[in-house]
């Protein structure tokens, strides 16, 4: 008997090879702009020029009296640095293939898994967890959102001084360049359709405590199977059980075991 495909299952495959021929000829027409930076990305001079200045604009967030504290500015440095270093980390894991990024969200949220992961939520929590594994003193993490609800909704993280609130604070964009980070001050955001996330920062800080040591392949939240944009909490036995649970897991141990132990890559 001759067996046919459900509207759903043949509506499915047509949006994956759709995405399958996005992909490929993004691959011959974007080859220098489609993937993660090298490992080496961060250390690069021009990088470490925008390293330095982002530890400046960081030091500008804290009260006059504080700018000039050998902690302050080690504490600035260690968040800009590691911001740097981790954002490449983080897209190298998520090994996007599509430039510009929103092109390689449909490869995450396709059909059959083309891409694990690399929404701009994703890259937040990611980079929001590597910037956890110290306490801080002067400064506190954050994350906002740009056009909240909407189809163009884009979430990032920030950096603002202990006792300020948002916007007095620097925005990083960890996905817009695929890990190249991008910075941004108040004044290059337009607050009108900017917005702090306290909700996404209550939820991030109770997963990942300061000083945590969740290895760099580590997810707050992982697919559940049942729809295409449902997540659950990576360590609820639902999220552990699920097949991309399994896979953070696995990716988790191999990592370890790799690195002999250190949680980062970086």
């Amino acid at each position: 008997m001759a067996r046919t495909l459900s509207s759903d299952m043949e509506s499915n495959i047509t949006s994956a090879l759709a995405t399958l021929s996005l992909a490929f000829a993004a691959a011959v027409v974007l080859p220098s702009c489609q993937r993660a930076p090298q490992p080496y990305y961060a250390d690069w001079a021009p990088v470490v020029q925008q390293r330095s200045e982002l530890t400046n604009e960081l030091l500008a967030l804290l009260p006059a009296e504080q700018r000039t504290l050998p902690a302050a500015q080690e504490e600035a440095r260690w968040l800009s640095d590691t911001a740097y270093k981790s954002s490449v980390s983080i897209a190298r894991l998520n090994n996007p293939l599509l430039w510009p990024a929103w092109m390689n969200n449909r490869l995450v949220n396709a059909p059959f898994n083309i891409r694990e992961r690399g929404l701009c939520w994703h890259y937040q929590h990611d980079l929001y967890r590597e910037l956890r594994r110290r306490p801080l003193t002067y400064f506190r993490l954050g994350c906002c959102v740009r056009d909240r609800g909407e189809g163009s909704e884009h979430n990032c993280v920030y950096i603002t001084a202990v006792g300020k609130e948002w916007p007095h604070a620097i925005t990083l964009d960890a996905w817009k360049k695929s890990g190249r980070l991008v910075t941004f001050t108040p004044d290059e955001l337009d607050l009108d359709i900017w917005e702090d996330r306290a909700s996404t920062t209550e939820m991030l800080n109770w997963i990942y405590k300061e000083g945590h040591t969740n290895p760099v392949e580590h997810w707050a939240l992982v697919k559940s199977g049942k729809k295409w944009n449902d997540y659950v909490p990576s360590w609820y036995d639902e999220g552990r059980n699920t097949r991309q649970g399994k896979i953070m897991y696995n990716n988790m141990y191999k990592g370890l075991q790799e690195r002999k132990g250190n949680p980062t890559d970086y």
